[in-house]
């Protein structure tokens, strides 16, 4: 399936961090930013998390929920979560079934030898579940002011 922005995003059921099952359904009536990123504890993907917790209060105003997906267990997204003080959930995509489904599931390359990884994307979902926006190979400076300022371009005030 194709994403189309203005069409509806894919619905997924993962587990949080606590355990508890989390749905894009769950937020109907909501603005949900769904971040897609590699791996816990790397400097990169710290560097995003620590972002989006610098900024949440202004996106919480603007009734955003955030959410970050990684394949990392929910033993590895407590360590970040506490360790950065991050306010928000993190999704288990341990077999990448929902990266697949938003297509960020891609074949990468470093130093010569080819895998299979996140691409690290973000995604605005509006209030009906749809498609709004879709940043693909993020690169992670200025990446949360791009996403802020887009929301106010687009017209989501507080």
């Amino acid at each position: 399936m194709a994403l189309i922005e203005g069409k509806k995003a894919p619905d997924f059921s993962l587990v949080n961090e606590t355990g508890e099952r989390v749905t894009l359904a769950d937020f109907k009536g909501q603005h949900v930013i769904l971040y897609f990123y590699p791996k816990d504890m790397t400097p990169g993907c710290t560097t995003e998390a620590c972002d989006f917790r610098d900024k949440h209060e202004d996106f919480s105003k603007l009734n955003v929920v955030v959410l970050g997906i990684s394949p990392d267990d929910v033993k590895k997204h407590v360590k970040f979560i506490d360790k950065h003080g991050l306010p928000f959930s993190l999704l288990v995509d341990e077999d990448h079934a929902v990266a697949e489904a938003y297509g960020v599931w891609v074949l990468k390359k470093m130093y010569g030898r080819e895998y299979m990884g996140i691409e690290r994307s973000t995604f605005l979902i509006d209030a009906e579940g749809n498609l709004i926006k879709a940043w693909r190979k993020v690169r992670v400076k200025n990446h949360i002011e791009d996403v802020y300022t887009y929301l106010a371009e687009w017209g989501v005030t507080q």
